[in-house]
Formats: structure tokens, sequence, C-alpha cells
């Protein structure tokens, strides 16, 4: 196996630990949904971490990205979704009344997080530029996978730990209140980041 793991960790480093979209789900998700929301949104993410890794791997990737209207078509699709999910968010938190929270609080599901993840031009960008660089000369879809899990490993643990202290300190502050604010603040971020994407 002559995979690059030690070229490969600045590599990701600073995609894994700077504040995105999936960054922005985790935070949100772990104020709604507690720890429960926070292990969907991480699933979703990492399942649209492997499929990256395989498109990539079986050659898909290239494909789309060698034809310029299907990479379009790709990026539209994904900013429109951040877009939806953004405007969710916003409208769940500004709706949130004491005694209804769980009703009106709105937590990312697997499968949001994993579309999210799957339509993001950035990740899919990453895989076939940055991945494919450290994936060794055979660059199989084994190779591939294991880089996604050593993404995967990395991000969930700095998610994980800093979604924990988010968790812990609703209990120093109104629930409501943060839960209103985080999903009010993760909303405008989502739809920061796919107009920054549109722009770009």
């Amino acid at each position: 196996m002559d995979i690059n793991f030690l070229g490969f960790m600045p590599a990701l480093l600073p995609i894994a630990l700077s504040p995105g979209a999936s960054f922005t789900l985790v935070m949100s998700s772990a104020l709604s949904g507690g720890y429960t929301g926070l292990f969907k949104t991480l699933a979703g993410t990492a399942l649209g971490i492997y499929t990256h890794a395989i498109l990539i791997g079986f050659g898909i990737t290239s494909i789309i990205i060698s034809s310029p209207a299907s990479f379009t078509v790709l990026k539209i699709l994904g900013n429109a979704y951040l877009l939806w999910l953004g405007i969710t968010l916003i409208r769940s938190g500004m709706s949130a009344k004491s005694g209804g929270l769980a009703e009106t609080t709105h937590s990312v599901t697997l499968g949001e997080a994993w579309i999210a993840n799957v339509l993001n031009p950035k990740a899919i960008l990453f895989y076939l530029t940055v991945v494919s660089q450290f994936a060794g000369k055979q660059g199989g879809i084994s190779h591939y996978l294991t880089l996604a899990s050593v993404h995967i490993v990395v991000m969930s643990i700095w998610l994980v730990v800093v979604s924990r202290a988010l968790v812990f300190s609703v209990k120093k502050t109104s629930p409501l209140k943060l839960k209103k604010y985080v999903n009010i603040t993760g909303g405008i971020l989502l739809i920061v980041f796919s107009l920054h994407a549109v722009i770009d």
C-alpha cells in the first residue's frame, strides 16, 4: 500500500477543521436533536465522504468534472440544496416557542446531511484534486476508502469535541434561546456558503 498518509494529514486538517456546511449542520443538529441529532448528521456526512471516495475510485467524478454542463448542474443543485437547508433552519429557529420546541426546531436528518455533502462541489474537487494525490500510484478504490476513513475519523473527533462543548453549554444558557440563535445563525451561514459558491 503506497498511500501517503504523512502528506495527506497536512492537506486534510485545514479542510476537516474549518467551519463549513458540515460544521454548521452538526452544530445545529447537536442543539436541536441532542446526541441523536449529532450522530445522525455525522453519519450522513460520513456516508457522503465515502460516496465521494467510491465515485472517484470508479472514475465517475472525473467524468462529471470533464463535462462543464454536468458540473454546472451539480453546482446549481448543491447550492440550491444548501439554500433550502439554510432557509429551513432560519424558519425553525424563528418559529421555536417555549413548550413547542421539539415540533418547531429542525434537526438535520441523515439523508439531508448525506445529500448536502454529496452535492457539495468543494468536496468533489477536494477528492479529485487533493485526495487523489495521496492515494498512491495505483489509486484503487480501497486506497480512496482508506483516506476517506481517515478524513471521517479526524472530522468526527473534531466535531464531537466542539459540539459536546456546545451541547453542555445549554445547561448554562436558556436552551430555547440558544437553539433559536444557533439555528438562525446556522441557516444564515448555509445561505452565505451557497451564495459564495455561486460567485466563485
